[in-house]
C-alpha cells in the first residue's frame, strides 16, 4: 500500500541551516498541494545552541506533528542529544547523519530495528566540493529528495527562490549544493517507496500562527499595535511592524510590557483597534493595567503566546500553564474574556472575534495560543480566512445628551464617545466610579457598577459559545482537552474510530466565560471522562471544577511542557482504557 504520510527531522546547531531546510521542503510540499505542518525547536541562547525542525507532509489531512520520525537528519550528535525526548525516530526510520561528526552514535543507541537504515553521509565535503561551503542544509535537501523520490522541480524552485533573493550568485551556488546532494542520493540505495504517493494539486497557503493572528487583527481593523519583543510572540510584533504601516496604521515597540498595554489601553480610549502581543512573563506585567481595561471599560486585545514556565522558564518550548494567569490574575474584581487557539487557521480566526468581543462589549479579550502552534507553520485554504467584523458602538445624538458613558443597561455597557465629539466628555481613569465617569467610593455604587461590568458575561457567553466537538454523538470515553493539544486528540479519537472505539473530545474554544450548558451536555453523553493538558498542576482540570462537578471518575493525563503532546501519548490513554480490566492504567 503506497505510503500517504512523511515526517522528516532536521537536527544539528545554529548556523547549520537547519530551520531553512525545513522551510524549504515546507514551501516545496506546499506548493504540490500537499498539508504540510512545520515545527520547530531551539535552545534559549540569543545566539548559536541547538535546532531541530520536523516537517510533516501527507496529501491527506493532518492534525498535529508527526511522532516517530520516519527520515533524520543530523548534522551534529552533540546537538540531538538536546533534544532527547522530542524528537523520536521510528525503529524503522532512515537515518542520514554527517560522517565527519566526531560523535558517535549507533542504530542501539537510537532504539533503531533491523529495518532501519543508518546512512553516513559527507555533508559539509560535498558543499566544499561543489564550492559551496557552508550550504550542507541544502545538499541534505538534495539526497533526501533524490532518495525518497521528492519532486525535484518543486523542491529546487524552493531553494532558487530561498537564496536567490539574495544575490543571483549565492542563488546559483545553493543549486550547485543542491545538485550535489541529488548526485551523492543515487550512489545510495533508493527508498522512493518510503517516500509519499500522491499526485500534485493546486498549491496551499502556508504561514505561522502568529502571522496568522497579526494577520487576523489587521482583518479586524486593527491599527495600533505596541509590543516589546519576547519569544515566542515577537513574530506578531514583526509582521505588525511590516504591514500595518501599509494599511494606515502604527506600531510602537516599547521599552517594557507595561508600557505596551498602557499604549494599547490609550489608543483604544482614542478610538482605534488596538493590540499587544506577548508570552507568560510580559502578561505579568500587564496585569495591573488590565485591570484599568476592565475598570474603564476600554477594548482591548492581548495574545500570548504561552511558553514554559514560570519565571523565565523555557522560552522556546511550550507549555498550557498561563490558563490560571489569564483567567484569574489581577487585584480586584476584574472581568475579562479568554478564548484560545488550537491551530494556525483557529489563529487568524481567535483574533478576529477577540476584537469582535471587545469592541462589542468593551471588555479586554486575551487569546492564548503557545509556542507549538504560534510558531508552527501549516498550510491552510486561503478562502477560509474570512470572518464578520464587529465595530463598537458611538453613541448617537440622542445619547450624548446628559451623556453617561457608564450607563447601567440590562446588557452592561453602553456606547462610547471618541475624544473630541461634541457633547461626548466624559471622565475616566482607573477609580470606581458612577455612570457618568465621576469617581465615587460609596459601596452601594461599587456594588452597582461590579455588577454592571460583570453583567457582560453572558451575553458573551450566549453569543460565542464556540466549542468543537469530535466522535460519536455517544461514546464510552470523552477526552476533554483545550488549545494546541486538540491536533493530537483530534488524530487520536480518528484512529480510535477507526478501530471500532467509541471515543468523543470536547475542546472549548471559549475558555472564560466557559461554555457551561455544551460542556455539561457533553458530559452526559460519555461514560468516563479524559482530561488531557500540558500542565504539570492541572490547571485545566482544576479549572473545570470550579464552576462544574465532574464525574467522580474522571481520569487525568497532564504533564509539563518542554515538548509538544504527541499522538501516540493520546492513543496510549485511549488504549489503556479500552484494554480488558484489570489492565488499565491511565495517568492521574
Amino acid at each position: 500500500m503506497p505510503k500517504r504520510d512523511i515526517t522528516i527531522a532536521m537536527v544539528g546547531a545554529g548556523g547549520d541551516g537547519i530551520v531553512t531546510m525545513g522551510d524549504i521542503l515546507s514551501q516545496a510540499g506546499a506548493r504540490d498541494g500537499l498539508n504540510v505542518i512545520k515545527t520547530e525547536a531551539y535552545g534559549p541562547q540569543i545566539r548559536g545552541g541547538e535546532s531541530s525542525c520536523v516537517v510533516r507532509m501527507s496529501p491527506d489531512a493532518i492534525y498535529e506533528q508527526g511522532d516517530a520520525v520516519d527520515v533524520l537528519v543530523v548534522f551534529s550528535w552533540a546537538d540531538f542529544d538536546r533534544f532527547k525526548g522530542e524528537v523520536q525516530p521510528a525503529p524503522d526510520a532512515v537515518v542520514l547523519f554527517d560522517e565527519a561528526d566526531p560523535v558517535a552514535r549507533t542504530g542501539a543507541d537510537l532504539g533503531l530495528g533491523a529495518s532501519a537504515h543508518w546512512l553516513p553521509v559527507p555533508f559539509a565535503k560535498l558543499a566544499s566540493d561543489a564550492g559551496a561551503k557552508g550550504s550542507k542544509n541544502v545538499v541534505g535537501l538534495g539526497v533526501v529528495t533524490s532518495l525518497f523520490g521528492l519532486r525535484q522541480e518543486t523542491i529546487r524552485r524552493a531553494v532558487e527562490k530561498r537564496f536567490g533573493r539574495k544575490k543571483a550568485a549565492v542563488g546559483e551556488l545553493a543549486l550547485k549544493a543542491f545538485d550535489a546532494g541529488l548526485a551523492h542520493g543515487t550512489t545510495l540505495a533508493s527508498l522512493k517507496d518510503r517516500g509519499i504517493s500522491f499526485t500534485p494539486g493546486p498549491g496551499k497557503l502556508i504561514m505561522s500562527g502568529n502571522e496568522a493572528a497579526a494577520l487576523g487583527a489587521i482583518h479586524a481593523g486593527c491599527r495600533f499595535f505596541a509590543g516589546y519583543p519576547i519569544t515566542p510572540s515577537t513574530e506578531i510584533l514583526q509582521f505588525a511592524e511590516e504591514w500595518l504601516p501599509k494599511m494606515g496604521g502604527s506600531v510602537v515597540q516599547t521599552e517594557d510590557e507595561l508600557a505596551a498595554i498602557g499604549a494599547v489601553v490609550g489608543a483604544s480610549f482614542a478610538g482605534v483597534k488596538s493590540m499587544t502581543a506577548t508570552s507568560g512573563p510580559g502578561l505579568s506585567l500587564m496585569t495591573e493595567m488590565l485591570g484599568l481595561a476592565s475598570m474603564a471599560e476600554v477594548p482591548c486585545v492581548i495574545v500570548d503566546v504561552q511558553r514554559g514556565g514560570p519565571s523565565t522558564g523555557l522560552p522556546t518550548k511550550s507549555e498550557q500553564s498561563d490558563l490560571w494567569q489569564a483567567v484569574f490574575a489581577g487585584h480586584g474584581d476584574a472581568p475579562r474574556v479568554v478564548i484560545a487557539a488550537s491551530d494556525v487557521e483557529d489563529c487568524f480566526h481567535t483574533t478576529v472575534e477577540a476584537f469582535n468581543i471587545a469592541e462589542e462589549f468593551q471588555i479586554p479579550v486575551i487569546v492564548l495560543t503557545d509556542q507549538s502552534v504560534g510558531q508552527r507553520r501549516e498550510t491552510l485554504d486561503p478562502d477560509r480566512l474570512v470572518h464578520e467584523v464587529i465595530d463598537r458602538a458611538i453613541p448617537t445624538a440622542a445619547e450624548l445628551v446628559d451623556y453617561r458613558r457608564y450607563k447601567d443597561t440590562p446588557e452592561g455597557y453602553s456606547p462610547m464617545s471618541v475624544p473630541g465629539m461634541k457633547d461626548g466628555i466624559y471622565q475616566t481613569n482607573g477609580l470606581e466610579h458612577d455612570e457618568f465617569g465621576r469617581p465615587a467610593s460609596m459601596a452601594v455604587v461599587h456594588e452597582k457598577m461590579n455588577a454592571k461590568r460583570y453583567r457582560k458575561l453572558k451575553p458573551i457567553r450566549d453569543k460565542y459559545q464556540r466549542a468543537r466537538r469530535y466522535g460519536p454523538a455517544k461514546a464510552d470515553l470523552g477526552i476533554v482537552c483545550w488549545g494546541s493539544s486538540k491536533g493530537a486528540v483530534k488524530e487520536a479519537v480518528l484512529m480510535a474510530e477507526a478501530r471500532g472505539e467509541k471515543v468523543a473530545a470536547f475542546i472549548p474554544e471559549m475558555i472564560f466565560p466557559f461554555p457551561v450548558k455544551a460542556f455539561e451536555e457533553f458530559l452526559k453523553s460519555v461514560k468516563q471522562v479524559l482530561v488531557i493538558e500540558i500542565s504539570f498542576a492541572a490547571q485545566f482540570y482544576k479549572y473545570l471544577r470550579t464552576f462544574t462537578t465532574l464525574p467522580q471518575n474522571t481520569l487525568i493525563f497532564k504533564r509539563s511542557g518542554g515538548k509538544n503532546l504527541t499522538i501516540s501519548e493520546v492513543d496510549d490513554q485511549i488504549r489503556r482504557y479500552f484494554a480488558p480490566s484489570g489492565e488499565q492504567k491511565v495517568s492521574a
